[in-house]
């Protein structure tokens, strides 16, 4: 006899699996807040054209 099919978005029971169900945890750490990463990038960019800026003024 075959096993009936399982939907898509459930997980087919495993034999012998002595684990226990869990949630998932969501993706987190430094991903978690992109505007920090747009902040840095930004102010990087500053400062790089500010080196050049300094420069042209000192000339």
């Amino acid at each position: 006899m075959t096993d009936p099919l399982v939907p898509p978005e459930e997980t087919p029971p495993a034999e012998g699996s002595i684990a226990e169900t869990h949630e998932e945890r969501a993706d987190g750490g430094l991903w978690d807040h992109p505007l920090i990463w747009v902040w840095r990038m930004v102010a990087s960019a500053a400062i790089f054209a500010a080196l050049f800026i300094v420069r042209l003024i000192d000339l």
